[in-house]
């Protein structure tokens, strides 16, 4: 075992190494930027690293390297954590496969920065952990406890720093670097990586269930710990501010907080029943002091210890001298809280309405969408998808969708699988709308981080899933003026992509060809699948079709297309002439040609 002296920002890149870290994406902001640096300029030979467009980009790059089973991390600054929200609290309801951690590095004082945030708010409100070391070897040491816990419970984890706690610099022991005895590889389950509504209700249950299970994981004792001293004052306190309150507060018991939520109720209990005032010292916001106060527990906390600005030995200082003044020999009693009322859900039977049968949804018929989906049974491959119609791309009998975390995320992700190491090829699928909206950052990360996924935009000339709103591909704005078109084609060149083409989603033949050259390609490949929803032209693709029950051999092949106007009674097969489109995808699949017009 050697010791050096490092800063925290350096700790966290030795703690990523040790801990078996293989993935770490991040962009650059202080006080975080040199997590990443420090990274790659050390342990490139074991992790592969990479500067991505921005933190949302790398946060779900990260993501895509964690559900294929390596550890991963992403680096960034507060403000970052707000680009990178949307992935964040969808990720929270999928859980990781292999372990996954975000270092996010509070600036207080604003140092270098625009504004003053403080990142544990973001762990309760996606309710997950979130981890304050609060010196370099915490730092590294954190690093292997807190994705141990992620794998553990499948969940991502926060970790805490600020500019002092990145920025110092103190004495580390080294560690063996330790590997997870598991391999790389997605493993298909779309009830758990899919959160369209029927499955995420089952996730958000398991999410309430998990921050149970690890505020009693015995794991979180090796970073909580209670010093008794003097029991006549006793400081709550977590992160940097800790060694503070050693320095100016040497006399006092002290309940140190490395994993400051979910709350430690039965530890912050017994060490407030200990001492006879009880103080909390946090930096920022009253995070702490809220809830020890919501727990009926008296404290005293922001009337003395500031809320703007960074603290410091000085301003604890100030803060003692208040104290001393404010307190007295007898501790304050706590008053009882009032029971609230309990929330009471009434049976739909005994409100006296129906209950509506389920109608689960499908894509229409004649959507350009299904063609692409179809073509992609025919390859082994995982997809990773997005926000929208073709969201429904994972049900049976398509089934050729699996996973979905946000917008934009189905591109990111698909580059954080392949660069994990994800040994089948990757295909990532968007709409028009959502590259728009988040995805051309993601195209630009693959080209610039020399990816080779294979990304699909599927455009339908519109925003079809929330009613056919404008976007700017659509070559007209909300007012109903014309205006110009941005060609996603062109967008896929000035970024970097090399390999682009532009196919019709209901030529089926056309569909297999480019998939299968995209897919064995060593080089990325974006597939712009462009046809109108037939819903917004108000107009079908072609006249319905009809089916011959003389050539049909009952094979079902037109079945696993999923078209509602396909329809099955018993062995018999037919197509609904009030429903089809004519879009012809079931007439280029039968292989016997029973499908045609309908004669007059």
């Amino acid at each position: 075992m050697s010791k050096t002296i490092l800063s925290g920002n350096e700790a966290f890149a030795r703690g990523a190494w040790e801990a078996g870290v293989t993935f770490a994406a991040g962009y650059p902001g202080t006080p975080s930027t040199e997590i990443l640096e420090n990274v790659a300029a050390h342990y490139k030979k074991d992790i592969y690293c990479e500067w991505a467009p921005n933190e949302k980009v790398a946060f779900e790059a990260a993501i895509g390297a964690a559900f294929s089973g390596a550890r991963a991390i992403t680096t960034m600054k507060h403000v970052g954590l707000n680009v990178a929200a949307d992935p964040l609290m969808t990720l929270s309801y999928i859980g990781t496969v292999g372990g996954f951690a975000a270092i996010v590095a509070d600036d207080p004082g604003m140092h270098s920065s625009q504004n003053e945030q403080d990142t544990r708010r973001f762990a309760q409100f996606a309710k997950i952990p979130v981890f304050e070391p609060s010196d370099s070897q915490e730092t590294k040491d954190f690093m292997k406890i807190a994705l141990t816990i992620s794998e553990n419970f499948r969940t991502p984890i926060l970790m805490r720093s600020t500019t002092r706690v990145s920025h110092s610099r103190s004495l580390v022991e080294f560690a063996d670097r330790q590997l997870p005895e598991r391999p790389i590889g997605f493993e298909k389950d779309p009830p758990r990586f899919v959160p369209i509504p029927a499955w995420a209700r089952a996730m958000r249950q398991r999410v309430e269930e998990r921050l149970h299970q690890i505020q009693q994981s015995a794991n979180l004792s090796l970073v909580n710990r209670i010093e008794w001293r003097n029991q006549n004052l006793g400081i709550v306190t977590s992160g940097m501010t800790y060694q503070y309150v050693r320095e100016v507060f040497p006399e006092a018991s002290v309940l140190k907080l490395g994993c400051s939520y979910p709350f430690p109720d039965e530890l912050i209990q017994k060490f407030a029943a200990g001492v006879e005032h009880l103080l909390i010292i946090e930096e920022l916001e009253d995070f702490l002091e809220e809830h020890i106060k919501a727990l009926g527990i008296a404290c005293l906390g922001k009337s003395l210890v500031p809320n703007i600005g960074e603290l410091s030995a000085d301003v604890l200082h100030t803060v003692r001298a208040k104290l001393d003044s404010k307190i007295s020999g007898s501790k304050e009693g706590s008053a009882a809280l009032p029971q609230t009322a309990k929330a009471v859900s009434i049976p739909a039977e005994r409100t006296g309405r129906p209950v509506p049968p389920s109608r689960p949804p499908v894509l229409c018929p004649g959507c350009p969408h299904r063609g692409i989906f179809f073509g992609l049974t025919k390859f082994d491959v995982v997809v990773t998808g997005d926000i929208g119609c073709y969201s429904l791309g994972v049900l049976p009998p398509l089934d050729r969708m699996d996973t979905i975390v946000c917008m934009g995320g189905g591109i990111s992700v698909a580059h954080g699988m392949d660069r994990a190491g994800e040994p089948k090829p990757v295909v990532g699928i968007v709409g028009d709308s959502t590259f728009f909206h988040s995805g051309i950052t993601g195209l630009m990360d693959i080209a610039y981080n020399k990816g080779k996924s294979t990304i699909i935009v599927l455009d339908n000339r519109t925003t079809a899933m929330t009613g056919h709103q404008e976007n700017p591909g659509t070559g007209k704005t909300l007012m109903e003026e014309p205006t110009g078109i941005v060609s996603i084609e062109d967008v896929g060149r000035a970024v970097g992509v090399k390999n682009i083409v532009t196919i019709d989603p209901r030529n089926m033949k056309q569909i297999h060809e480019t998939l299968k050259k995209a897919i064995d390609s060593p080089e990325a490949w974006l597939i712009v699948a462009k046809a109108p929803c037939p819903l917004y032209e108000k107009k079908n693709p072609g006249p319905p079709l009809e089916l011959d029950k003389e050539k049909c051999r009952k094979c079902k092949l037109c079945l696993k297309l999923g078209c509602p106007a396909i329809e099955k009674d018993g062995d018999e097969i037919s197509i609904n002439r009030y429903i089809c489109a004519g879009c012809t995808l079931c007439q280029q699949t039968c292989s016997f040609g029973c499908m045609g017009e309908i004669s007059q």
